[in-house]
């Protein structure tokens, strides 16, 4: 394809994908409700704990503002499986078909991993922000700007979505030959480490709970994935001692 059809191509499939996202931005629309009560709960755990806590909108369009964010927020997770597959149809044709093969693999594996992140930062969510209104004055009361508030909780929602998809390109690096399952494992100690770092940067927290809480399930999907680095290697080998068999048999 010439320059001027894959900008063509591109385009397209950037409009389906943005299609995609408008249409689940419809029942996303109606679902703001539930969702924005789900939201507001670690809020009305807090007030009723006896910490004076609100939401709070500062200007008449806020409100609407909120709902058209929370709405294409939730859509963007709907839509995901959509959109991920344009990026993939654009650069399918540019490879053969076992690595189609495998990058189908990858985009399946992807979008559960991310969401499982998404999944475990909604539960951790109520603690983060109980442990962080902890820090309000006595006597004050903490009202809240909504849109400061539904960032902070998309942030960790995407932190911890984002640090899901590392065995995934831990297995990615290894299957392009890269990285191998005994390099990953020699390093694990240090992997640990940084696992534990990147916790402690990516929660928004002070309290050790929330790194703990992120940090633990990375780590066993780092070992697992070295697990599946490992038996990827040893096919390796072993179609490479299989050729090198065939290679010597006739000599010998």
């Amino acid at each position: 394809m010439r320059l001027v059809e894959h900008m063509r191509e591109l385009r397209r499939r950037v409009l389906l994908a943005i299609a995609g996202l408008a249409v689940m931005a419809v029942p996303a629309w109606f679902l703001y409700g539930p969702v924005f009560d789900a939201l507001q709960a670690p809020i009305d755990a807090i007030d009723d704990a006896g910490l004076s806590a609100a939401l709070n909108f500062t200007t008449p369009a806020a409100a609407f503002d909120m709902r058209i964010r929370v709405s294409l927020w939730l859509a963007a997770f709907l839509s995901s499986p959509w959109w991920l597959y344009q990026v993939w149809a654009y650069i399918a044709p540019g490879l053969t078909r076992p690595e189609k093969r495998r990058s189908l693999a990858f985009l399946a594996a992807g979008v559960p991993l991310f969401l499982g992140g998404a999944a475990l930062a909604w539960l951790v969510l109520p603690n983060a922000v109980r442990v962080l209104t902890e820090f309000t004055p006595e006597g004050a009361i903490n009202y809240m700007p909504a849109t400061d508030y539904v960032r902070f909780v998309m942030r960790i929602v995407l932190a911890f979505g984002i640090a899901f998809l590392l065995p995934l390109i831990m297995v990615l690096v290894n299957a392009l030959g890269m990285l191998s399952a005994r390099s990953m494992l020699a390093g694990w100690r240090w992997a640990v480490l940084a696992i534990f770092v990147f916790a402690g940067i990516a929660s928004p927290t002070p309290d050790p709970w929330t790194m703990i809480a992120l940090a633990i399930p990375i780590c066993a999907l780092y070992f697992g994935a070295v697990g599946i680095a490992a038996r990827h290697d040893r096919r390796v080998e072993r179609r490479r001692a299989e050729r090198d068999a065939e290679l010597l048999g006739p000599q010998t």
